[in-house]
């Protein structure tokens, strides 16, 4: 039987949900991450900075081509597969499906065929690089499986299955990656192998996401026993649509711009800048994508307060663990860098300007999702294009005199900027504010943690691997001893709860299947 709606949503429901579901996102970008960084490491030190320059150059440029094939299906998968689920109408979401999967399938097919034909213009006239050629023809094959993949996590996560997206994306995804670069290494690695080995990784990945959705929601039904919502779901993807790829091409532009106006290695360079900061971003990314189908409940029911208390709770989350990381990267940029080689130790300013972007993301919380799963789809777009035209204009302007600093600044100028404005039209629309006095637990914390920090480097400065290790478990101790001093709020204390309640009942099904093991084993 297909699994569909759950009790009439609480406040307290809703929050354990959006932890857990946000714990299994984060536990697999934590997951990720940790792969990420070892095929960084990897990849930096067997291609260096220039040839690693080229390799983001063209997954930039298929990010923003599978973005134009998803046409907003990615989130139109989110708002109605949650909304038709939550009345359990299986018709719907059996169409809805239908249309996700088809739409996805036509377009990027059509989308890398495009990007075959145009790869010769684009390396030489847009670039500058005939060497790209070949590498952006090898990503056209690259296209239709990175586009159904954004489009089957979407659908995965309007069923509120966290799990599935984190498993095929974070774990699944890297693991192979990560797997096929190791063994290519011991050959002699180059840039076409790699990125060969990350069309292979992203085709496992939508494999994945296939058995998973069917697993969750069979296939086997007849194609008719459907009903098609087509005009809805295109009225509200493809404002989705515009607005998803205007955010694709501003998460990819500043690599394209640094490749036009500067060099291929200070892409490179400010790709592992990039790759370190994305550790600050973990659990925004999970709490936003775990809270999206819960707002979109909420709204549909008119649950206005509720979705307040989901606000403030989940904006206080993301505030709290991106805190200490941005801390280990405002007072550790060089020493984190050198890991990758010294060539690339010259964008520890452009990853302290990173940090504070990041925190000006957590800070604000999930402002954005409550404007996009409210149906506010003309507003999500006109941020999308203010956000755009703001980062593509300082980009132009500081990335010609400073290079990849330039860029970094530009990022935090245009996101600051947005994410007030969204705070602000949040407000105006529901009369809702991300903050209350609970703000200034983690806030108090942060400050005392600095405070330690910069005295550890005044009478200990590390100078060395271990004394940087050291000194940031220090600051993280800190932080979580003046955190727990200070007081847990309500909501945080029944979520430590819960989770304490699942460790003992897991812990205790384990230690009662051992004990009935053993007597099978000494007989």
């Amino acid at each position: 039987m297909t699994k569909q709606l759950e009790k009439e949503p609480t406040f307290e429901r809703n929050m354990i949900q959006t932890a857990k579901g946000g714990g299994f996102l984060a536990a697999g970008s934590l997951f990720e991450f940790g792969i990420r960084f070892v095929i960084a490491f990897l990849l930096a030190r067997l291609l260096g900075a220039t040839e690693y320059g080229m390799y983001n150059l063209a997954i930039s440029t298929a990010v923003i081509v599978a973005s134009i094939a998803a046409l907003g299906m990615d989130d139109g998968m989110i708002r109605y597969i949650a909304m038709m689920a939550s009345k359990r109408d299986e018709k719907g979401v059996w169409g809805t499906l239908q249309i996700g999967i088809g739409i996805g399938i036509i377009m990027s097919f059509l989308a890398g065929a495009v990007l075959f034909l145009l790869a010769e213009p684009i390396s030489l006239y847009i670039f500058h690089d005939p060497a790209l050629v070949a590498l952006l023809k090898l990503f056209s094959f690259i296209v239709p499986p990175l586009t159904m993949s954004n489009i089957l996590v979407g659908a995965t996560r309007g069923f509120k299955r966290m799990d599935y997206s984190a498993l095929a994306e974070n774990v699944i995804h890297f693991l192979i990656r990560l797997a096929l670069i190791a063994g290519l290494a011991l050959i002699g690695l180059n840039v076409m192998m790699a990125s060969a080995v990350f069309g292979l990784s992203e085709l496992a990945a939508t494999v994945a996401l296939l058995y998973f959705l069917h697993k969750q929601f069979s296939f086997k039904r007849p194609l008719r026993e459907a009903r098609h919502d087509t005009r809805g779901i295109f009225n509200f993807a493809i404002p989705f649509w515009l607005s998803g790829m205007l955010s694709k091409f501003r998460k990819n532009i500043q690599a394209i711009l640094l490749g036009t106006f500067n060099t291929v290695t200070s892409v490179g360079v400010f790709a592992i800048v990039s790759s370190i900061n994305l550790v600050g971003r973990i659990s925004y990314q999970s709490i936003i994508a775990s809270v999206k189908p819960f707002l979109a409940e909420l709204h549909t029911q008119g649950n206005i307060k509720q979705m307040g208390q989901l606000y403030q709770t989940t904006t206080r989350w993301t505030l709290i663990t991106n805190l200490p990381i941005f801390l280990i990267m405002v007072l550790f940029p060089a020493q984190l860098l050198n890991i990758f080689g010294n060539s690339f130790v010259s964008g520890a300013s452009a990853l302290v300007i990173l940090a504070f972007a990041e925190l000006a993301n957590a800070g604000t919380g999930i402002c954005g999702s409550i404007i996009d799963m409210t149906g506010y789809t003309k507003l999500k777009l006109t941020n999308s294009v203010i956000w755009v035209l703001l980062l593509s204009v300082t980009n132009l302007l500081l990335i010609p005199p400073w290079g990849v600093v330039g860029a970094a600044a530009a990022t935090l100028i245009s996101t600051a900027t947005i994410n007030f404005l969204r705070v602000a039209e949040v407000w105006f629309l529901f009369r809702l504010l991300p903050y209350n006095r609970t703000f200034l637990k983690p806030v108090l914390a942060g400050m005392g943690s600095f405070i330690t920090a910069r005295l550890l480097t005044y009478w200990f400065p590390a100078e060395s691997l271990l004394l940087t290790i050291l000194h940031a478990a220090i600051v993280l101790a800190v932080y979580g001893g003046v955190l727990l001093l200070l007081g847990l709020a309500p909501e945080d204390k029944t979520v430590l709860l819960r989770l304490n309640e699942k460790t003992a009942v897991i812990l205790t099904k384990s230690r009662a299947k051992l004990n009935s093991a053993l007597p099978l084993r000494s007989g």
